[in-house]
């Protein structure tokens, strides 16, 4: 029985920045999926209705991995006939490479190859800086130098969406990736993220260590944490 009461430290599979294309690829494919299956866009368009994105504005996807976040939001973002400016970050080569694959008819999308707490990414660069299924890889005391990254390299506000721990959800996406999933790394990372996702006790103490008091978190189907950031 997995321990449910406090963070899992233990390594996912897919922290390896050095994995080739033919790992990566079916895995991105696989991801996408299960987003589009468990909801995962819904916590960033509900996010960006409450900060009222305008034209121009740039949203960076910090660890962007296939680009599939990035690739939602420019539909929704067409589908509003608003036009931003959407730029992906990831230090994984073959994640970069089939991300600027799939966003071929995006122009609006660009990525940049970094980690995500370089000198690369600057203060203010961004208006909104967010993240999907990420910060979870982080150990807490990472977690809170990321978070003040982010804020700082963001204007307005930084959106994070990430898991809640919780066995239902465990075993859930294990029964999931037993029928659906080809990937030995999807099976053993989807049930091991949950372990290292979060309690809503736990985001509230990381934020308070980081220093950060103006801040919402809201649950969302399915097991997901929307955590928004106000610069201001």
């Amino acid at each position: 029985m997995p321990d449910f009461t406090k963070r899992s430290t233990e390594a996912e599979m897919m922290d390896n920045f050095t994995l080739n294309a033919s790992i990566i690829n079916p895995i991105m494919d696989e991801l996408e999926v299960v987003n589009k299956l468990l909801g995962g866009y819904h916590v960033f368009f509900n996010a960006f209705k409450k900060l009222q994105l305008k034209e121009g504005m740039s949203v960076s996807d910090w660890g962007c991995g296939g680009g599939d976040s990035l690739r939602m939001i420019a539909k929704w973002a067409r589908h509003k006939d608003l036009e931003l400016d959407l730029v992906g970050i990831d230090a994984t080569d073959a994640a970069i490479a089939y991300a600027e694959e799939k966003a071929i008819a995006y122009p609006e999308i660009h990525f940049i190859k970094s980690d995500v707490l370089s000198e690369k990414l600057n203060s203010n660069q961004f208006d909104v800086v967010i993240s999907s299924l990420f910060t979870h890889h982080f150990e807490d005391e990472s977690w809170i130098v990321l978070i003040k990254k982010m804020l700082d390299c963001s204007k307005q506000a930084v959106i994070i969406n990430d898991l809640h721990r919780h066995w239902f959800a465990y075993y859930s996406i294990g029964f999931l990736t037993k029928i659906f999933s080809k990937s030995i790394m999807v099976k053993h990372d989807s049930m091991l993220s949950v372990l290292r996702g979060f309690t809503k006790k736990e985001l509230i103490n990381l934020l308070k260590k980081a220093q950060i008091s103006n801040y919402t978190i809201k649950w969302m189907w399915a097991f997901r944490w929307q955590v928004i950031i106000y610069k201001h």
